[in-house]
């Protein structure tokens, strides 16, 4: 079982008191209606998977009920860091740059 802080309750709780929520930062098409059935397909199913590093979304369904992303090592599960989504973005631009 993983350990999951929420930043928003400021409490580290069990996994099982949050709902999986994939990939974090996958951007939506700007306009879904203009794109071809194979891009929209691409959006709704494609997603990276690397090993290592990932960043997820997750709801904590049983405490707060809020969006939390977290970055974990999807082969260790090891947690470096959990964020609201504002916090997240940030760090995820600055990691990216």
């Amino acid at each position: 079982m993983l350990a999951i802080y929420c930043p928003h309750c400021a409490d580290t709780r069990n996994e099982s008191e949050y709902h999986h929520a994939g990939e974090a930062f996958i951007v939506r098409p700007a306009n879904p209606d203009t794109i071809s059935d194979e891009a929209w397909g691409d959006y709704l199913f494609h997603r990276k998977n690397p090993k290592g590093w990932v960043w997820e979304q997750w709801i904590h369904g049983a405490g707060c009920r809020k969006v939390l992303v977290v970055k974990r090592h999807n082969v260790t599960n090891a947690i470096a860091a959990s964020y609201t989504l504002n916090e997240a973005k940030r760090a995820w631009r600055e990691e990216e740059a």
